[in-house]
């Protein structure tokens, strides 16, 4: 039955959203987090399995809602209201509560979260461009190419966000059980989202102005200071709302991601969320290698001006090279021999310099500056760990070089400051090596998994910046406190510190993860193998 809203009632539920994006998006993910540690305290999981494999139409109504929704009890909880779709009155009010299967009204809730967190972007956004961007003394303080790079094409950001919003009230106007959402996301992630690759790409550049223009204009500091403690920013920093666009966009991919759980197999509805799902996908890619692309050329032009060359000169600069790792370790002097363990000076330092397709080879001096000894191509390297043979050579390796700068083998013996770090170098400076100590079982249903309870940022190039609530498999553990591992929304890799994460206990819980990583990139490979076949032909 169709049970339409009035558009009056809607936009009164709108103004009434009373969360800013960032603190929407902030108590949303923690109560994923919340909602996981819920599930996972359940010890008893055999019972679990066996009620979820009897057949719903055997089981009291009330036993099925009191398990379907323990989410919506505790985001009702909060001390802070969440706008559910339950809450509205037109939902109360018209039964719908009590004809809609457990498994819908949590669609319904996906789908409206899509919706009302739009709304809350939209909102943030609103006092990025008219608190701060059009405020008169900021205008007069900036030039206008600072306030470019400050602010690039957020109006074209906003614009689309207000159109996307107000296709997306329509729907839920024309009746409160939602019949979709996903192909409107469809619909404008292909026709104009491409707005965020723009701004998001812009993202080195703006944070590189906003650090400059907070140094060298007092003015803008102190303007700045009294726009944030305005009560409508609500304690939230400038810096926040420039990031939205950004956090948005990824967002909107998981979001569509939940719908997709939530969908019945081969339905239309799931054709619909693995479309929007996969447009999104390629946008956030395309946001992502924009960031890259842009912070990679300017590390690259960094080190070459810090580069000295003591062999023949190698030309770093490349579009097609970028930095996988750098830092220092300690070098093994002379043979290895029972005469130069008694040395006082076994190792002496020496910084490299990794990229995707080189390895450089340095001994710092003065000035910043780093003199080249030796270099070698990354396919021409080869890593070994060394048994343990005491103290003084833990965490020490064999580095090979099958042609070096002067067209010969040599080896190095290099030792690192902690056992993570050795594993760090040499999974890094010879990928296609196995090393004992790598155990890539991300694909099997009993892989560790951890979720992440504090958000990181990546300090170096091999290591992965996490969001809160993201899940990850966890490729490797060390006993000095990291972890490799896989995110399971993108599959990027990378190392982070295991304070960072909880371990997920519950083997239900983990399978279930995969299962659904399963469903949303096995579907994606297989629409991509079905094009690439129709393009061969």
């Amino acid at each position: 039955m169709i049970h339409p809203m009035t558009a009056d009632s809607w936009k009164n539920f709108i103004e009434q959203i009373g969360l800013l994006y960032q603190e929407y998006r902030d108590k949303s993910t923690r109560q994923e987090i919340e909602t996981r540690r819920l599930q996972d305290s359940q010890t008893d999981t055999e019972e679990c399995l066996a009620s979820e494999e009897a057949p719903l139409e055997t089981e009291p109504t009330n036993a099925i809602e009191s398990k379907a929704v323990p989410q919506i009890n505790l985001l009702r909880n909060s001390t802070s209201r969440f706008n559910l779709w339950q809450d509205l009155p037109e939902v109360r009010s018209s039964g719908v509560l009590n004809i809609l299967q457990p498994d819908e009204i949590r669609l319904q809730e996906a789908m409206f979260e899509l919706v009302t967190s739009e709304a809350s972007y939209y909102k943030s956004l609103n006092l990025l461009v008219y608190h701060f961007m059009e405020n008169e003394r900021l205008k007069k303080i900036l030039h206008p190419s600072e306030a470019h790079i400050l602010f690039s094409n957020v109006l074209d950001v906003m614009t689309v966000s207000e159109r996307f919003l107000l296709d997306l009230e329509k729907r839920v106007e024309e009746n409160i059980v939602i019949s979709d959402v996903c192909d409107i996301v469809y619909h404008h992630t292909i026709n104009h989202f491409s707005v965020y690759v723009t701004y998001v790409s812009n993202q080195t550049y703006q944070e590189r102005a906003y650090k400059q223009v907070l140094q060298d204009k007092p003015a803008f500091r102190e303007v700045i200071s009294q726009l944030e403690l305005d009560p409508k920013c609500k304690g939230l920093p400038f810096s926040s709302f420039l990031i939205l666009p950004f956090q948005r966009i990824t967002r909107l991919k998981l979001l569509v991601q939940n719908i997709l759980k939530k969908v019945e197999e081969k339905s239309e509805r799931e054709i619909t969320a693995l479309e929007a799902h996969k447009e999104l996908e390629t946008v956030v890619k395309a946001c992502n290698e924009g960031v890259r692309k842009m912070s990679r050329t300017e590390q690259m032009i960094s080190i070459q001006k810090k580069l000295e060359f003591k062999i023949k000169s190698v030309p770093i600069i490349s579009h097609s090279r970028w930095l996988l790792k750098q830092g220092e370790l300690q070098q093994m002097n002379g043979p290895k021999t029972s005469r130069t363990l008694r040395t006082k000076k076994l190792f002496r330092e020496i910084y490299l310099f990794l990229f995707n397709d080189l390895l450089v080879l340095c001994r710092q001096i003065a000035g910043d500056k780093y003199q080249v000894f030796d270099s070698a191509p990354r396919g021409l390297l080869r890593v070994e760990e060394l048994e343990d043979q005491g103290q003084s050579l833990a965490n020490v390796f064999i580095l090979r070089l099958l042609e070096n700068a002067d067209d010969r083998e040599v080896s190095y013996m290099l030792k690192a400051s902690s056992q993570s770090e050795m594993k760090r170098w040499m999974i890094l400076l010879a990928p296609n090596r196995r090393t004992k100590f790598v155990s890539f079982t991300s694909r099997l249903m009993d892989c560790p998994q951890v979720q992440c309870v504090h958000p990181y940022v990546a300090q170096q190039p091999d290591e992965l910046s996490l969001e809160l609530a993201d899940v990850l498999n966890i490729l490797e553990k060390t006993d000095d406190g990291w972890i490799f591992g896989e995110r399971l929304h993108d599959q990027e890799r990378g190392w982070f510190p295991s304070s960072m994460g909880e371990e997920i206990m519950n083997p239900k819980i983990r399978s279930q993860n995969l299962k659904e990583c399963f469903r949303v990139h096995k579907s994606d490979d297989s629409q991509r193998r079905k094009m690439s076949s129709k393009n061969r032909q």
